[in-house]
């Protein structure tokens, strides 16, 4: 999740770069060489960024072979000598369903696992982490990397190998999807949650739903973002639009139209929860209780009661040839 102090002198919200950019590689000789049992990823449901490192998950059929484990979905205090606020986890598998403690190094924070993989960061202390079981650092915690590591190179030890949500022939085509959706949508949604002035957000809102529209027309034609065929695109964009009911339209004031007023990407999105493994990455729970717990946009966190969306229920997307 984005930290709210991100924010420029206009008042517009900044996202900061990611710092771990390790690559695993199915070479055997490389340092992060793709083994099974020697990863774990640590994730929120809360986050859409880490979550789409565990639909990858998922889907790619890595489970055996990568472990993974949710923090709680609320912000608390990292430690006792500062104020910073970021990612705990509970301290029983009773505590928060859906979140476990650590079961590698006993950290009671994310915070704590950048501090063990490196004495000098002063950086962002963020999900998805990557971790090495076996050096005890930090691969990579860079979201969009990570997805393509799972995609290509564990392979040789993916129960479903066979997919390839970055085929060849339709990467240009993915990038520059990924471009105007990350910018617009994925980072979208935040730049109009975390705006302080009424021009940055004026804005962002409008580039976010003239992105919204394009997708509707696109997904008016084809089933998903670059043709008939599952991709890393359509992924990326989930992620944010599983939320965008729950949690963007009210507490980040993207409210200009709902994700169900779209007939196209609302039938598109039930057909992506509907993947076998993705709807085991949606927590509403999680996503609800996260984001309306930001103080700076919500002080007293409570917690809107709907709107109960029934994702499972039937779309009309098979209706595209695939």
């Amino acid at each position: 999740m984005a930290q709210p102090m991100e924010i420029s002198q206009s008042g517009a919200f900044v996202r900061a770069p990611s710092v771990f950019r390790n690559f695993i590689s199915r070479d055997p000789n490389s340092q992060f060489p793709a083994e099974p049992g020697r990863y774990h990823l640590y994730i929120s449901y809360l986050c859409p960024w880490a979550c789409r490192c565990l639909a990858y998950l998922k889907l790619k059929g890595l489970e055996k072979a990568i472990s993974f484990t949710s923090v709680k979905p609320k912000w608390e205090r990292t430690k006792e000598s500062d104020e910073h606020m970021g990612w705990v986890f509970p301290a029983s598998d009773t505590e928060v369903a859906g979140a476990e403690p650590d079961p590698l190094n006993g950290a009671k924070t994310i915070r704590e696992l950048y501090d063990l993989a490196s004495t000098h960061y002063t950086g962002k202390y963020t999900v998805p982490v990557l971790w090495d079981k076996k050096l005890k650092t930090i691969v990579n915690n860079e979201s969009s990397e990570i997805i393509r590591m799972f995609n290509t190179e564990f392979n040789d030890i993916a129960e479903n190998a066979s997919l390839d949500l970055y085929p060849p022939h339709l990467q240009s085509q993915i990038d520059q999807t990924n471009d105007w959706i990350y910018d617009k949508i994925n980072n979208g949604v935040y730049k109009c949650g975390f705006a302080r002035k009424q021009e940055p957000y004026d804005e962002a809102v409008k580039e976010l739903f003239e992105a919204l529209d394009k997708c509707e027309e696109i997904l008016s034609k084809q089933r998903y973002l670059c043709g008939n065929t599952l991709s890393e695109a359509d992924i990326r964009l989930f992620v944010t639009l599983i939320r965008f009911d729950e949690a963007y339209a009210v507490n980040f004031k993207c409210n200009k139209k709902l994700l169900r007023e779209y007939p196209n990407l609302f039938n598109y999105t039930k057909d992506i929860f509907q993947v076998p493994g993705v709807s085991s990455t949606v927590n509403i729970d999680h996503i609800k209780r996260g984001y309306y717990n930001i103080a700076a946009i919500n002080p007293f966190g409570i917690i809107p009661v709907g709107p109960h969306i029934d994702y499972s229920s039937p779309h009309d997307r098979d209706r595209f040839s695939t």
